[in-house]
């Protein structure tokens, strides 16, 4: 089991939180971007650079994931294709993406997407909170505690 880090978007306290939790549980874990990302010295942490555009970190974490790696990710599309691989996946607002909520999250974005590009303002998520940031430490705790 590997871990992989949608990490273009992912924020400093979560990435923070999953080096930490890699290093305790001897986990792989790669964090994808296409801009340069400080990741520890570490035999367990990698990161890997892509180039930009759409999706490029995207594709190449579903390209290399196996069934059974657990996905940080907030962008539902890469959860959706990640879960049809057979992966977990994890929100950074400590939400868990599973077969059964993923593709009623996925027509959430898509209706929220026609909205915006009707012009209407849907407005934004709320910044992370404490909540958040426990709830994504439990539910990665709780998944390496079952899988490593």
């Amino acid at each position: 089991m590997k871990i992989w880090v949608d990490a273009d978007a992912c924020p400093v306290v979560i990435k923070e939180i999953l080096f930490k939790a890699a290093e305790r549980t001897n986990t792989q874990m790669t964090l994808v971007a296409n801009h340069v990302i400080n990741v520890p010295s570490s035999r367990v942490i990698n990161f890997m650079q892509v180039s930009h555009g759409f999706d490029v970190a995207d594709d190449e974490i579903v390209s290399r994931l196996n069934s059974g790696d657990l996905v940080i990710t907030s962008d539902i599309p890469l959860a959706d294709e990640a879960i049809e691989k057979g992966a977990t996946c994890l929100s950074p607002r400590g939400e868990l993406l599973t077969r059964a909520n993923i593709k009623s999250r996925l027509n959430m974005r898509d209706f929220m997407d026609t909205l915006r590009s009707s012009g209407i303002d849907t407005g934004g998520q709320a910044a992370l909170n404490k909540g958040d940031r426990m709830a994504f430490a439990n539910h990665l705790d709780k998944f390496l505690t079952q899988n490593t």
